[in-house]
């Protein structure tokens, strides 16, 4: 199996396995070529880097140790909880602040609150600067 790297006219670069370079140049010759994203059939191998081994006498790397879940999550936590502060929780009513705010009809503060999807997307759509908060971030009013 070959892999290469084949790229369409509308600059969509994508990754396909072929059986042989025979293959991938039949498969083009017949048309059988389109790209995922667009559907163009015009498809051209796409500049790749070389697959060049290490040197035999070299050591090999020492694993990566994996990042611990639970203190990423926890520093994940912490830069929110940085990027809240000074905010005001406004509930479901963030869009309609959020709006207005933007619209200069409110002083603008730091915001943050619950928006529906449909809400979320009409904001967006709108031009209103909005974000999704990584985490959930629990009312005030139902803390202990």
């Amino acid at each position: 199996m070959i892999v290469f790297d084949l790229k369409c006219t509308h600059a969509h670069v994508f990754e396909a396995w072929f059986g042989s370079s025979a293959d991938y140049e039949d498969q083009r010759a017949r048309g059988l070529l389109a790209c995922p994203i667009c559907g163009d059939p015009d498809i051209a191998k796409a500049v790749m880097a070389p697959n060049i081994p290490a040197k035999g006498n070299r050591a090999p790397a020492t694993p990566a140790t994996p990042p611990d879940p639970k203190a990423l999550m926890a520093a994940l936590a912490q830069v929110q909880a940085k990027m809240l502060e000074g905010s005001q929780w406004v509930g479901m009513s963030f869009a309609d602040k959020a709006r207005a705010m933007h619209a200069g009809e409110e002083t603008v503060a730091p915001i943050h609150g619950q928006a529906s999807l449909a809400e979320a997307k009409a904001l967006i759509e709108d031009g209103v600067p909005v974000a999704p908060l990584p985490l959930p971030v629990v009312p005030p009013d139902q803390c202990n």
